[in-house]
């Protein structure tokens, strides 16, 4: 009980922050709500669960923006490589978090502190959830395809061109090589199918 009271008053010190400091996050704010509109906005409504107050989604865009280093890192991959470079200078994304410009990833993105995740994947579906230690890479220019509402645990690598199904959790520590069919939990290295859902 004490813990969250402690959260509560800590978000709310950080949104006063992030207020004091609106005027800076203008051209954040003009961008986000009319270029991929729908996209970062599905992404805040997600994210948005992490914060312990209840905010709309303007609001926390805007605590998001000015206090989460990863999210503005999505942000700017959202917004595209040039605005990135107009608007994102002054308060960069994590630079250990990596997202290449070429992958199409669908709406509702869920991370949890994304440290040395490397996103490069030919698409995404929607509601893609990860964690840290994320590796999703290419081998001879093959990317990967991974479908709608796949979670990943923490230290996943993903090489190469496989394909991963809707609705699969991959376990932490897995190395997918080879495609990982719908609706089912995959694990191991290398990754195999433990059970369907």
């Amino acid at each position: 009980m004490e813990i969250n009271k402690k959260k509560k008053i800590r978000d709310y010190l950080r949104l006063v922050g992030a207020l004091v400091c609106i005027l800076l996050y203008i051209p954040h704010i003009l961008v986000a709500y009319t270029k991929n509109r729908s996209f970062i906005m599905s992404d805040i409504a997600k994210l948005k669960n992490k914060i312990n107050i209840d905010l709309k989604d303007f609001w926390a865009l805007i605590y998001m923006l000015h206090n989460d280093r990863y999210y503005r890192t999505l942000f700017y991959y959202r917004i595209g490589p040039a605005l990135k470079a107009i608007i994102g200078w002054w308060r960069p994304g994590d630079r250990y978090f990596i997202i290449s410009p070429n992958c199409k990833i669908g709406k509702g993105v869920i991370f949890s502190h994304p440290y040395s995740t490397i996103i490069n994947a030919k698409e995404i579906g929607d509601n893609f959830s990860f964690i840290h230690l994320t590796t999703i890479g290419k081998i001879d220019n093959r990317l990967a395809v991974i479908g709608n509402n796949v979670v990943l645990g923490a230290n996943v690598n993903i090489i190469g061109d496989v394909k991963i199904g809707n609705n699969v959790i991959i376990g932490a520590g897995s190395v997918v090589v080879k495609d990982i069919p719908d609706n089912c939990i995959a694990a191991g290295n290398p990754a195999k199918v433990i059970r369907f859902l």
